[in-house]
Parts: C-alpha cells; sequence; structure tokens
C-alpha cells in the first residue's frame, strides 16, 4: 500500500530490560521497564500494529541475546513484530522468522557484508529490512561505533538494486535527543532509492509524526518513536490517532 504510514513504538533491550540510550552511547543509559514483553504488551493493547525491537546487547556482541522476548512478544500478540541487533548469519534471521516474527533488520552486516545481505534479500524478500544508520550523510556500524565511507543514499541505492523494499533510517544526531526528526535527508533517502523508509529518532512530538506523515506520498512509511512514548510526551494510542 503506497502513503501507508505505520508507527513502530520502540523496544532496546540490554540486560534483559528495556532502556534508552542517548545517540547510541552504552554509558547514558536509561531504564524504563524490567520486562521487555510487558512493554511489548502495553503498545500492542494500545493498539500498535507493529513494533520495533532492539537487542542492544546483540549489537554490541554480534550475536543473539535477548531474542527471547522478541519471539514471545511475536508468538503471543496481537502485533507484527520487527527486530534489529545482533543478526549475524541466516541461521539468525531464519531463527526470528521461523518464531513468528515478521521482519529482521540487518545493520551492520548489511554495509560489512554486501553479499550476504544480497543473498538474505534474494531468499528471504520483504522480511528483511536495511537498516542505515547515518552521521552526516554517512553511515555508521557497530552499534554506531564505527563511520564508515559511504554515504546513506549511495548504500540505500546499491541495497535497493538488490531488491530491499523497507529500510529504517536513523539519523544518529537526532537519536535520544527528542529534538525532532531529521525529515530532509529522510525524504531524500526515500525520493532517491523509491523505496519505503521507515524514520527513526528524534521524534519528540505529535507534530513531528503529522510532518513525516505528510511525506508519505515521497516513500516516508512510518516512524520508529522511543524516548518520547517512555517520557510520556504522548502515547503509543495517541500517536495512532494522529
Amino acid at each position: 500500500m503506497p502513503n501507508e504510514f505505520i508507527i513502530y513504538p520502540a523496544i532496546d533491550m540490554r540486560g534483559g530490560k528495556c532502556v534508552r540510550l542517548i545517540q547510541g552511547d552504552y554509558n547514558q543509559e536509561t531504564v524504563y521497564g524490567d520486562s521487555p514483553f510487558d512493554m511489548a504488551k502495553s503498545f500492542a493493547d494500545q493498539g500498535a500494529t507493529w513494533i520495533h525491537m532492539v537487542d542492544l546487547d546483540g549489537a554490541k556482541e554480534g550475536k543473539r541475546i535477548n531474542d527471547q522476548f522478541v519471539i514471545k512478544a511475536a508468538q503471543q500478540l496481537n502485533a507484527r513484530i520487527q527486530i534489529g541487533g545482533g543478526i549475524r548469519s541466516e541461521e539468525d534471521v531464519v531463527h526470528y522468522l521461523k518464531n513468528g516474527v515478521s521482519r529482521v533488520i540487518l545493520g551492520s552486516v548489511a554495509v560489512n557484508q554486501p553479499d550476504f545481505t544480497k543473498d538474505m534479500l534474494k531468499k528471504y524478500g520483504d522480511k528483511i529490512a536495511i537498516g542505515l544508520d547515518a552521521k552526516d550523510g554517512m553511515v555508521a556500524t557497530e552499534g554506531w561505533l564505527q563511520t564508515s565511507s559511504l554515504s546513506a543514499i549511495e548504500l540505500g541505492k546499491k541495497f535497493a538494486d538488490y531488491g530491499a523494499e523497507t529500510f529504517i533510517f536513523t539519523d544518529i544526531s537526532t537519536d535520544g535527543m527528542l529534538s525532532g526528526p531529521n525529515i530532509e535527508a529522510t525524504e531524500k533517502l526515500a525520493l532517491e532509492t523509491g523505496k519505503r523508509i521507515i524514520a527513526s529518532g528524534g521524534v519528540s512530538s505529535l507534530s513531528d509524526l503529522q510532518q513525516l506523515k505528510q511525506k508519505a506520498s515521497s516513500g516516508i512509511a512510518g516512524a520508529i518513536v522511543g524516548k518520547a512514548i517512555y517520557t510520556k510526551r504522548f502515547t503509543v494510542k495517541e500517536a495512532l490517532e494522529v
């Protein structure tokens, strides 16, 4: 469906808890809940059709660590789950998909192993999303600890050619800052790739969501919302109503 705009409430998991980091910094962490599943359930109960989950431990260690919470949510809740963090192999991809997860996000591995990513896109199609995290337009990897020499747009076009339909674009400078998303960069990526882009990072108000939604015809297909919900700027239900 073109012009569809989906709200993805976010659950970042570390040490089995729900946390938020500021700009991906593991030293700037706030814990918002002891149970990722309970948090996911509260989002689904408020009407969320999708939930975005991130295994922060997995992203750092390069392997699945908090996957049990993700699978429980996928199997027990009336919402679709997308997961990122720590997905490095086809075994990881299959593990999630066969256990009910709707979409698997390839981030660092997409940048570092384009051939593997191309293969996954060929096999699993739209069940794979590509996570592009950019700092000043350049792609960052490994939990944002490293910046590559590729621009998000160059990489986006390459993966679009490989068959990617959905991208999750994070402007790291806005992430966790509640400063408003980088709408311009997100829209540019959507127009250049011609694919669905989910905006991530910086959403601080319902008006941010409205502004993003106005770009749905350009290809901005949704927004991931984390800190704004946890700091009670608005609820998932309010976001969905807008």
